[in-house]
């Protein structure tokens, strides 16, 4: 995407571009089922920047997403006075929190339930607007943006747009907080609104994230709950030549339909550990997960394969650079 600004020549141009790459493979073995596979989760490769202190730019691929090519993120970004932003093209909807669903910050293997079945997507193509504040010393951020309700490389004329709405609470550095709410009007079955809170505390070493999202159906009377809790803690290790920090972490998520009156119909329970390649925590790592599934009731989202509710150990490789 290029913009041309028109009477703004005294804007100072300062150019510049930075290059970003996530390689994500992993070993999976259904404990349930016996069967397994070895698969190529993540590839991307992204490009971003500034054309001068008022735009800036994202182009991201999926060169292998389980063996299907993606491109991702296509957008510009116009920051017309202090800490406004309007961004358009094809981009994130402000309803998942980055370190649920991005592979290079993710603490697991696998997403947690409501970051992998509550939305039909992660992007879509429209316009987002965000503005950064801070309330007695707290740093606020404040997203809405509209989306043709399409989701990725589908830019077809449409009559009824998604919108998404997001506030931030707080900084990665310690204690952060979001509300968000996303409608999708969809198609055909579906038309849901989906609403979230989560909690997060955070330092360079450990983190502490907990989430509850809710989806609603307006084509039919159900709404689908989940929430989940999770926590790690990197230790340095000294005199290693390959690795440089352990990490165990531990999660659990429960995943339900018409949560007030049945509870959850799965509950999932995940310990992973995890060694780092670098010094920077939570970044280059080898690991090893073990989910362990609990059902009081199959649903839908899950029972695509008995695969997909077995109890499983995950060996990935993720490379960041």
């Amino acid at each position: 995407m290029f913009f041309t600004i028109i009477g703004l020549s005294q804007i100072k141009t300062t150019p510049s571009m930075k290059f970003d790459a996530t390689l994500k493979t992993k070993y999976e073995l259904a404990t349930e089922t016996g069967m397994s596979r070895f698969s190529v989760r993540n590839s991307r490769v992204g490009l971003f920047g500034d054309l001068n202190e008022y735009v800036s730019y994202k182009f991201q691929i999926e060169l292998s997403n389980e063996g299907k090519f993606d491109v991702l993120d296509l957008y510009g970004t116009i920051k017309p006075v202090q800490n406004l932003e309007l961004s358009l093209g094809q981009l994130s909807i402000p309803i998942f929190n980055s370190y649920m669903i991005t592979p290079s910050q993710m603490m697991f293997a696998n997403r947690a339930f409501h970051a992998k079945y509550f939305a039909p997507g992660t992007r879509d193509i429209g316009a987002l607007v965000a503005y950064n504040t801070k309330l007695i010393g707290i740093p606020v951020k404040f997203e809405t943006g509209v989306f043709n309700a399409n989701l990725i490389n589908k830019p077809e004329w449409t009559k009824q747009v998604s919108y998404s709405a997001r506030v931030s609470l707080g900084s990665m550095d310690g204690f952060r907080s979001t509300a968000k709410v996303y409608r999708y009007p969809g198609h055909d079955t579906t038309d849901i609104l989906i609403w979230g809170l989560d909690f997060r505390y955070g330092k360079e070493r450990y983190k502490v994230e907990a989430e509850i999202m809710n989806r609603h159906n307006y084509r039919t009377p159900d709404d689908l709950f989940s929430a989940s809790l999770q926590a790690a803690r990197s230790y340095p290790i000294k005199k290693s030549k390959i690795f440089k920090d352990i990490t165990p972490a531990i999660r659990w998520d429960g995943i339900g339909h018409n949560f007030a009156d049945r509870g959850f119909d799965i509950n999932r329970l995940t310990t992973g550990l995890a060694f780092g390649f670098t010094t920077k925590p939570f970044s280059s790592l080898l690991r090893l997960d073990y989910e362990h599934y609990f059902i009081r009731d199959h649903i839908k989202e899950l029972s695509k394969s008995a695969e997909m509710e077995s109890s499983k150990i995950t060996l990935e490789l993720l490379l960041v650079f």
